[in-house]
This record gives C-alpha cells, structure tokens and sequence, in this order.
C-alpha cells in the first residue's frame, strides 16, 4: 500500500495532509457529540406549561404545525421532564473525563495515531448502536450510551495535541491548530443542519445517529493509511519536508521523558489554562448543549430553521477563528506582542468580550432577528479562544502537550459539560426567558473571572520543566524573565 500511494503522496505536504486529517476527525467526533441536542428537540414530547408566564415568547402556529407533523410521523417519542434531559445531555461528560488523562499519557509513551484514531472509531460505533439502547431502556440506555462514546472521545484532544507538538513548527501553530480545533465547529454545523433536515423531512430520529455514526466510521480507514505519529515514521514523506521538520522542532521528543509531575502541577501557566478553558468551556458547552433547547422551546423556531439557524451561529465563530489565528501568527511571526500577549489579547476577546454579546442577546426578547446577530457576533469572537487558550499548552510544553491537555481540557470540559446541561435543567423547567437570563448571567461571570485569573498568571513561554534533560538537580528553576512586551519589539 506505502509502495503505491508514495509517488502520488510525496508531493504533497504530509504536515498538511495530516492537519487535514486531524481536522475531519474533529469534525466527525463533534458532529456525533452535538446531533443529539437538535434530535432530543424531536425526541422528546414538548408540554406548555399550565401557568401562562409574561416573559414567555408567543407560540408561532404555523411553525408548531411542521414540527407537530415531524413528530406524529416519528413512533418513539418520550416524555423525559427537564431536568432528566439534562442529565442525558451531562451524561457524555461523566465518561469524556475519565479517559482524558490516560489518552495523553498513552500518546506521549506509544504515539498519537492509533490513541486519536480509536478513539473517535469507538465514538463512531456507539453512535450507531444509540437507537438500539434506547429502544431498550429509553432515558436509561441513552445515559449508558452516551457515557460510553465519551470514554471513547475523552481520548481526542490530548492525543491531538500531542501529534500537533510532534507535526507543526511553532511559527504555524496558531493557524494550523487553530484550523484543526475548528473541526468541532463545522462538525456541528454539519451535524445542526443534517439532522434538522432528516428530522424535518422524515421525523426519524434514529437515522440521524445512523447517517453521522456511518459516516465517522469510514473517516478511521483514511486515517490508517494517511496518518502517522511523527514525520520519522511516515513512508511517503519528501526528504526536504522532514529535514525541515527535523530542524523546527528540534525541542521536541518523538518519546516523552518520565513527566516531572511536581513541576507541573506547581506551574503558574499551566493552571492560568486549566482556568481559561473552564471560562471558555462553560461558554461554549453551554451553546453547543443548549442553544438548540432555547430557540426551540423559548424562541419558538421550528425544528429545520433551529438547525440552520444554530449553523450560522457556528460558522461565524469559525470564521472568526480562522481570521483571528492567521492575525497572531502575523503578530508572532513579525514581533509585534510576544506570544504572551498575544495568547492574553485572544482571550480577552473570547471570554469578556463575546459574553458581553451573549447577556446582549438574552435581553433581545423574543425578537428572534436580533436575538441571532447578537449570539452570531458572541460566537464570532469565541473563536479567539482556538488561537489563545487553546494553544496554549503547545506553548508551554511541547513535549507533554498531551498531557497538559488532558489536565485542561480534562478538568474544564469534565467540571462544565457536567455541570452546566444539568444546571440548565434545573433552572429552566418553565423554558421561560427570565430563567435563561440567569442561566447567561451564569455563564457571564465565570468568563469574566476565569478571563482574569488567565491575564494575570498566562504565559506563552516554554516552562523549564519541558527539556528532557531537565534535572531537579543540576538545574533549577530560572528567575522570572520580564514578560511586558512593547509592539513590534519582542517575541516569547
């Protein structure tokens, strides 16, 4: 196989490819993730509440007429209460944690390929057998299920950004991580707008599991054949590309050293991301687990237009994420702010300045028009956070990036996927919009805490503790470089 795909393959920049790659597996991993928020809407019979509520949006008959007709032609319809929805849409996050920490252990010892790969496989498979356990044991089979296509998935980011250390020179990794982290967000528009259009057409729910499991399945046969660990590993690679690649991540290991756990936890940095990504975890979890819920239930949009309206919302932040990313990297690249700032600018953006636009949008009423721009221009500047918070453990520690992923994004997506579905269940059972206003007044102050804990510990610098050689010994810790930076004068 190696023998035949070589002459056409060599030309092509594998580091590409293999981005590309990594990309779509985001892409199919969040897709499966994401298609059970829109479908749950059909899933699940929608009851008015016996008390008529003021700040409750008027119901729009002549969509209710398309959704009632989806409905009726789908059999396996349920009458879960709120707050059980939010333990089914908690429940994936109970598994995604556990496995975080050994996904990025396991890549730094034996490679990312086959760690990322199976992974997002296993998703795929227990994406399929979905309808099965629910037909089986309704809420209970589904929380079973979807715990297990956590475990499965909670492997993805660690193992990911372990390969990126071992594929991408630091002068791209904005842009290419940046662009391989956007797979989530197009892999829920994908998974927003073909299940609003199955459930609209057909009402089958169960085919929407069927369509987005299938297709992810095949993704992993790709991936056998056109990815590997490193670049020394790759059989097609051309000689001038891994030379170069040789020669830009010369600090990087193809084997991580025993980790020196001590330093690490100890490490100001790494806690200032592990904080970062809580604020930027609770934002994002909580629109991508209920935003469909809201426009459905409060705003009153039909099934099709919740799933391309909730599109839109996800193409604007990756939009914003590519543009923000190509602008960091030109910072970096050219010594306008050090990467330090850069990280804290970005972060700023995502966290403060997007969830100003979220609390904007909560006091937009029922004006459905408004309500959209407003969560679109929140979700456009959230991209800052893939070429900023994201990143940033690349930027501290090259060589255990996988495992400083799986501690942030670990403890933030564990702590918030958990925490927040089930609080919305709680505090919504009337899907009124004063008690969505507090849940965004919620998510309004955890980004503006977390955001400041990061501006005042973040940095974009390689900690001491990344060189192999590191010796508590023989070299102790360097004092505190000066990290103020003037424009157009410094890079970290």
């Amino acid at each position: 196989m190696n023998s035949l795909l070589k002459p056409c393959c060599v030309h092509f920049r594998q580091r590409w490819v293999f981005a590309l790659m990594c990309f779509l597996g985001l892409f199919h991993a969040y897709a499966m993730r994401a298609c059970l928020s829109i479908t749950l809407t059909e899933m699940v019979i929608t009851s008015e509440p016996d008390v008529a509520y003021d700040d409750s949006c008027p119901f729009n008959v002549i969509e209710n007429v398309t959704v009632t007709d989806a409905s009726a032609r789908s059999r396996e319809i349920y009458s879960w209460n709120e707050e059980t929805q939010g333990l089914i849409l908690s429940s994936f996050y109970w598994g995604y944690v556990v496995t975080h920490l050994p996904g990025g252990l396991i890549s730094e010892k034996y490679g990312g390929k086959h760690t990322y790969g199976l992974g997002i496989f296993l998703t795929a498979v227990f994406t399929l057998v979905t309808p099965l356990s629910v037909l089986w044991a309704e809420s209970t089979g589904l929380i079973v299920v979807r715990v297990l296509m956590g475990l499965g998935e909670g492997v993805t980011y660690p193992a990911i950004s372990f390969l990126l250390a071992q594929w991408i020179p630091p002068d791209e990794i904005s842009r290419t991580g940046t662009f391989v982290y956007a797979g989530q967000l197009l892999g829920t528009i994908y998974a927003n707008s073909i299940s609003g259009m199955i459930l609209q057409h057909t009402g089958n729910w169960q085919s929407v599991f069927y369509i987005i499991g299938g297709v992810s399945a095949v993704w992993y046969i790709f991936w056998l054949i056109l990815c590997y660990n490193n670049p020394r590993e790759h059989p097609f690679i051309s000689e001038s590309e891994l030379n170069y690649l040789n020669e830009q991540l010369s600090h990087t290991n193809e084997k991580s050293p025993p980790i020196p756990w001590r330093h690490v936890l100890k490490s100001k940095p790494m806690w200032a991301t592990v904080i970062g990504m809580i604020g930027f975890n609770w934002s994002i979890l909580t629109i991508v687990t209920d935003l469909p819920k809201y426009m459905s239930s409060v705003l009153k949009f039909s099934v099709e237009h919740n799933g391309y309206l909730n599109s839109l919302v996800y193409l604007s932040m990756w939009i914003g994420s590519m543009i923000i990313s190509w602008l960091a990297d030109f910072m970096i690249s050219n010594k306008c702010l050090s990467t330090t700032n850069v990280r804290k600018a970005g972060s700023v953006v995502a966290l403060t300045c997007s969830a100003c636009f979220v609390i904007a949008g909560s006091y937009a009423g029922c004006d459905q028009v408004l309500v959209i721009v407003m969560f679109t221009v929140a979700m456009g500047l959230m991209g800052a956070a893939y070429p900023s918070i994201m990143v940033n453990t690349l930027d501290i520690s090259p060589n255990y990036s996988g495992t400083l992923m799986a501690l942030s994004n670990g403890i933030s997506a564990g702590f918030t996927g958990i925490l927040s579905p089930y609080i919305i269940g709680v505090m919504t059972p009337n899907q009124t919009l004063g008690e969505w206003r507090f849940v965004f007044w919620i998510l309004f102050v955890v980004s503006i805490i977390t955001n400041t804990v990061y501006l005042l510990i973040g940095k974009g610098k390689v900690e001491y503790w990344n060189d192999p050689n590191f010796n508590t010994t023989d070299i102790s810790k360097p004092t505190k470089a000066d990290e103020s930076s003037n424009i157009c004068n410094t890079v970290v």
